[in-house]
């Protein structure tokens, strides 16, 4: 999708669009689906060319045959098909998609809630791969792998200072479970290469990102995608708070891009009684489908905030709508992304796949979540960008927030439409968020770039200092000295210090190096307690729990 690339025309736009164009990427293909069962099309013919039928569909097929016949250079009728495909869809909707056989088990990989592979997260350093973190049980944390290890050999051949891709690194670490892959790790200390063999296995995906208790009746509860295994993930987190005296619950469904609508729909039913509408689905070849709650919910009583912003989409609107349509429970937050469009995946019998839009999603009010399109693709996008900083977006006075879209919940309270949920209470950016120095800095990368080379270099003496992730969260200090020698090493690194700015800045950056140290050495349990404190949001939501009965 080449406007996912294209530099948007408005002058206007947020300073974070790098990462935006990511999660938005993934959002359109990845995520906010309904898998069905899948349905190969089959061709009929021995050629890549597919044939639906005769008539206007012989069309396409009979210009791909001339192409391939008469053009005056060689081409690639493969690829000619596969783009004509993929500009077909694109002409649609945002988020009808083709999918190449080679992307497919990659796309329904985070969906799917496992893979088979080693069992480690890396990032490539300095043409190095550097293992940030060994998934706890997994093939290599059984052998001794050890985050911070460099991979400097891969079955015999060299991957250290080739300028090797995430990709290439991914097709020779992933495999059948069972297999074996050789590799041989420099670690500091150790005058040799370490050699392991590893044996692949399945390597479980989580959904559930953190949950703690936030007070003594306050639980908090962070989901980072609706897959298959997220009800069982959330019905484990959810009765271990309640051992420990949950009575108040806040969800985080932040920057969640959605993902299966059955794991939205359970974790719906946790909070709703029985017959309570949870959202319904309608196209014009689509007859209208109900999901209804329909059994006993382990959190149907008590005091519920769920949290949402800009990227919160598809699955967590459906949970958010559903919550607030039937007055359970209270949304806090900003707009959320906007996309309730139902895909079918049919996969093709070369092993690709289209996502089709079959439906719009509805909540129970009858508000549809899916924003305009209607402009187009490219400006479809940019009007998220904008939405992000202008704050009238999330003001009632808003044109998009007209009587037209008005809606009324059961209780009486006004919720509106036009496009994602609008949240109860509204956190707009805060000025810090909104702090041009700092953001360069984090979405260059240098905030976690230098947190991981100090873990990696103190990782002993802090695992001493520090026994555990609470000793951590509690005493350890990113001093001034240590906050000087980051910003001299992000100079280094092409960003230049910003005396106004660093004085606003400086206590998130702090935060954010103390948090990301945190998590290179002692996992999740560092890091989201620290992020959490200084986090506005849920500051508010906890203010408001306590208010609550």
């Amino acid at each position: 999708m080449e406007y996912m690339n294209e530099q948007p025309k408005r002058s206007k736009i947020y300073y974070i669009l790098p990462i935006i164009f990511a999660i938005i990427f993934i959002l359109g293909i990845i995520f906010g689906i309904r898998l069905t069962q899948s349905t190969s099309i089959t061709t009929g013919s021995a050629n890549p060319i597919i044939i639906l039928g005769g008539g206007k569909f012989s069309k396409l097929n009979d210009v791909l045959m001339y192409i391939q016949k008469s053009y005056v250079d060689s081409v690639s009728i493969d690829q000619l098909t596969e783009d004509a495909i993929s500009s077909l869809l694109e002409k649609l909707d945002p988020h009808s998609v083709y999918i190449s056989a080679k992307e497919f088990n990659d796309a329904n990989d985070p969906l799917i809630g496992s893979f088979e592979g080693i069992g480690v997260e890396f990032r490539i350093q300095k043409d190095t791969i550097t293992v940030v973190n060994v998934i706890s049980g997994g093939p290599s944390d059984s052998v001794g792998i050890k985050a911070g290890d460099r991979i400097v050999n891969i079955d015999g051949n060299k991957v250290a200072g080739i300028k090797i891709s995430n990709t290439d690194v991914l097709k020779k670490l992933k495999g059948k479970k069972g297999t074996k892959v050789n590799v041989s790790v420099f670690r500091r200390g150790v005058d040799k290469l370490i050699e392991y063999a590893i044996i692949r296995d399945v390597i479980p995906t989580f959904s559930l990102d953190f949950s703690y208790m936030i007070s003594p009746e306050i639980g908090y509860i962070k989901l980072s995608k609706f897959s298959a295994t997220t009800f069982d993930e959330f019905d484990i987190a959810l009765k271990k708070l309640k051992s420990k005296g949950l009575k108040k619950l806040i969800l985080d469904l932040r920057d969640n891009g959605g993902g299966y609508l059955q794991a939205a729909i359970d974790i719906a039913d946790e909070f709703l009684e029985d017959e309570k509408l949870i959202v319904y689905t309608e196209g014009v070849n689509k007859a209208k489908s109900t999901s209804y709650a329909t059994r006993k919910g382990n959190f149907e009583k008590g005091s519920l905030i769920i949290l949402v912003n800009e990227f919160s989409a598809s699955a967590s609107e459906i949970v958010a709508g559903s919550v607030q349509d039937n007055d359970r429970g209270i949304i806090v937050g900003r707009r959320s992304f906007g996309k309730g469009l139902v895909q079918e995946q049919v996969k093709l019998n070369d092993g690709s796949a289209i996502r089709l839009t079959i439906a719009r999603y509805y909540t129970p009010t009858g508000r549809c979540i899916q924003r305009s399109y209607a402009e187009g693709i490219e400006e479809y996008y940019t009007q998220f960008y904008e939405q992000i900083l202008d704050d009238t977006t999330q003001n009632p006075d808003n044109h998009l927030l007209s009587d037209t879209n008005k809606y009324i919940t059961p209780k009486g309270k006004i919720v509106y439409g036009g496009g994602g949920i609008m949240p109860d209470i509204n956190i707009p950016l805060s000025k810090n968020e909104r702090n041009k120095y700092f953001n360069t800095l984090y979405n260059k990368g240098l905030i976690f770039q230098y947190a991981f080379d100090y873990a990696d270099k103190n990782r002993q003496t802090i695992k001493t200092n520090y026994k555990n992730a609470n000793g951590f969260v509690e005493k350890f200090i990113v001093t001034d000295v240590i906050l000087s020698d980051f910003i001299s090493y992000s100079e280094k690194n092409g960003v230049k210090k910003e005396l106004q700015n660093l004085a606003a800045a400086s206590f998130m950056i702090k935060n954010q190096l103390k948090a990301f140290i945190g998590r290179n050495i002692f996992d999740d349990e560092a890091y989201y307690p620290i992020v959490l404190k200084s986090d506005s949001t849920l500051i508010k939501s906890t203010r408001v729990l306590d208010t609550l009965n």
